[in-house]
């Protein structure tokens, strides 16, 4: 379980003569950033050194026993231990940190996941993770991940969401140590992984249940480390997650990166041409970038302005709407008054007469009831003997409906008949046509009637046989008639047997209906007591809605009431809030009005100038020496006016010149003079 830090063969180690020769290669234009890399030197020193006094109190009282402890060797022993290893880790954070921060600022540019002192804080910030982790047993095995208490941000943070779901989205990723990884490297890309880390430790009973209690993380040793990732917002980093193998990466941490001699009194060699022409590019850039700024903050100003302006007038709006709101609100009060008062004595009288009403209906209702229960009985009986006679109407139909269906049959059939008898009709008629052009052609052809005599003798022979086929359908055609003229007798038979009864029943239900009649205009009697009952009843059911409607309506008045003076607080808090902002604005365009005169002087100072013609110039303007064919003219570059070779020897570069150009001697003091105040 201890974590061990394995050391990288010492052939690999660079010797410090190498280091100079690396450090004095750099191009001389990577060199303007040396003042940055200064004050981020002394920044890392100063919270290296806090944050080592800070640690050494901690220890201390860490390792001084309490008296009257029973603890035993062993356990003071794991203390130690323990201790040691925290101070370690925070050892190498810092000094990860501050490789990184330096290495950063000397490139000066965004940093890809292959850069080495980038690698290395990983591993060094994944080993403070895992220090102390609890091992959890599953049914696989036991695992130990410091992905589990980065999960917690996501819950304590809702700004983390986006980074646990693109985590979870990604498919190359199959282990909690890979995820674990993945989600510090996006962290560090948002500039925020010092905020959650800080969220953790601020909910430590949670992390109770990842850490031990002599954990890293449990101790202060961990506030120190957010501390030091604060510094990490300086740097960009862009680092791709998809082509990365981030499961099966080894943790080993380089100390061939920290082990680096303190750097000599080199840079005190260097000569003070060199520390100008760093500190005049230096001015150069941040002349140019003061241009920018200058134009932006003009921008802003006309801008801020303008909401001046609206804002302003959004206050006029609202206190002018506060107003009305106001005089509003006494009038809905005095309403509300008024309602109330109205509302009490209407329901004291309501309550009165309706007490009254109820004991009258409920002597009235007693009677009905006893009616309602006798006549109900007397409906009973005459139902039942209703629907007996119902029934036997139903068998009668029933046969009737067999009769029709029998007589319907007997219908097809006959027509069946009749369409045959017409087909053989059609038949005989076409033999018939058939004879006729037989003949015709016997007496045309009277040699062929020889030898067709046979011919004609069968053909004679089919006709009888058709007319005997014909007498046939003949004779079953009248027995198909004296059948349907046997079953039209029985259907009259039936229906004269079907209309007796039929008056019968007639008559019987005629008695019947007459009884319910008589029954019907007594319940009608009856239902327009109960329905003069049910109005009076709705009418005090309505009386008392509106009532209800009316404290609703006193509640929704109440309701307004408490939601304008909410309204009313909200918009007291915004005109506080714009007055607050106004007051921060104007403080923002009076120390920008400042900067602004600023700059001002400072490019009047340097572009003041014009340039002048060299017909106009015929001495030199420093020294008084007529110009001749020796002694030639030169410009300035900066001021525009014309001097002698020996007044204008001078060279430097300016912002609109890349390249150093020809300065005469009092630019040349003037613009050493403004380099050195800003650096300064």
């Amino acid at each position: 379980k201890e974590e061990d830090f394995v050391i990288i063969d010492k052939k690999q180690i660079p010797d410090a003569a190498e280091l100079r020769n690396e450090e004095k290669a750099k191009p001389e234009e990577a060199r303007w950033s040396a003042p940055i890399l200064s004050l981020a030197r002394k920044a890392s020193e100063n919270l290296a050194l806090s944050y080592g006094s800070a640690l050494k109190s901690a220890s201390l009282v860490g390792l001084v026993s309490k008296p009257g402890s029973s603890d035993s060797p062993a356990k003071t022993s794991t203390r130690c231990h323990t201790m040691e290893e925290r101070a370690n880790l925070m050892n190498m954070m810092k000094l990860s940190i501050k490789i990184l921060i330096q290495s950063a600022l000397s490139l000066g540019r965004t940093l890809d996941s292959d850069f080495p002192p980038l690698q290395q804080f990983f591993v060094v910030l994944e080993h403070c993770l895992k220090h102390g982790l609890k091992v959890k047993k599953t049914f696989i095995g036991q695992n130990k991940s410091f992905f589990g208490p980065l999960e917690l941000v996501e819950k304590l943070c809702p700004e983390a969401s986006d980074i646990a779901t693109s985590v979870k989205n990604l498919p190359e990723l199959k282990t909690a140590v890979g995820r674990g990884r993945a989600w510090l490297y996006l962290a560090l890309m948002q500039k925020k992984l010092a905020d959650y880390l800080k969220v953790l430790l601020d909910h430590k009973h949670l992390l109770s249940e990842f850490y031990e209690p002599d954990a890293l993380m449990m101790e202060e040793e961990g506030a120190v480390i957010v501390g030091l990732l604060v510094g990490l917002n300086v740097i960009d980093a862009n680092l791709c997650l998809k082509g990365e193998d981030l499961d099966s990466q080894v943790g080993v941490i380089d100390f061939s990166l920290y082990l680096k001699e303190t750097q000599d009194s080199d840079g005190k060699q260097d000569g003070g041409i060199t520390a100008v022409l760093d500190q005049k590019h230096y001015v150069e850039e941040l002349n140019r970038h003061l241009s920018c700024t200058v134009a932006d903050l003009q921008n802003k100003i006309d801008c801020l302005e303008k909401t001046n302006s609206k804002l302003q007038e959004e206050l006029a709006a609202a206190t002018d709407r506060i107003g009305s709101l106001q005089e509003e609100q006494q009038q809905l009060k005095q309403q509300n008054e008024l309602i109330r008062e109205r509302s009490e004595k209407s329901v004291e009288v309501t309550k009165e007469d309706t007490k009254v009403e109820l004991d009258t209906y409920k002597q009235s209702r007693q009677g009905l009831d006893e009616m309602y229960s006798d006549v109900w009985k007397q409906l009973k009986e005459e139902k039942k003997i209703r629907l007996e006679l119902e029934k036997e109407l139903e068998l009668q139909i029933g046969m009737k409906t067999e009769m029709e269906i029998a007589m319907k049959l007997l219908e097809k059939d006959t027509h069946e008949k009749q369409d045959t008898l017409v087909a053989l009709r059609q038949q005989l008629e076409e033999v018939k046509a058939i004879n006729l052009q037989m003949f015709h052609k016997s007496q045309n052809a009277e040699c062929s009637l020889q030898q067709k005599t046979e011919a004609i003798s069968s053909f004679e022979g089919k006709t009888n046989e058709m007319m005997s086929s014909m007498k046939q359908m003949e004779e079953r055609l009248q027995q198909a008639e004296q059948a349907r003229r046997a079953a039209e007798e029985r259907c009259s038979k039936m229906k004269q047997e079907l209309a007796g009864r039929l008056d019968s029943c007639r008559q019987q239900m005629a008695q019947l209906d007459s009884k319910c009649s008589t029954l019907e205009k007594e319940l009608k009697s009856e239902k327009e007591q109960r329905q003069t009952l049910q109005k009076e009843l709705h009418q005090e059911k309505d009386a008392t809605a509106l009532l209800k409607t009316e404290l609703q309506q006193m509640e929704g008045l109440k309701k307004e009431l408490r939601k304008l003076q909410d309204e009313k607080q909200e918009l007291k808090k915004v005109r506080e809030e714009q007055e607050q902002a106004l007051q921060e604005m104007g403080l923002h365009l009076s120390q920008s009005k400042l900067k602004m005169e600023d700059i001002k002087e400072v490019n009047k100072a340097l572009k003041g100038h014009t340039w002048l013609k060299d017909d106009e110039a015929t001495h030199c303007k420093q020294c008084r020496k007529e110009f001749s064919i020796s002694r030639r003219k030169h410009h300035c570059r900066n001021c525009g006016d014309i001097f002698c070779s020996t007044c204008s020897s001078n060279e430097l570069a300016l912002p609109s010149y890349p390249k150093p150009v020809r300065v005469c001697d009092n630019c040349h003091t003037l613009l050493l003079q403004q380099c050195s105040s800003n650096s300064s």
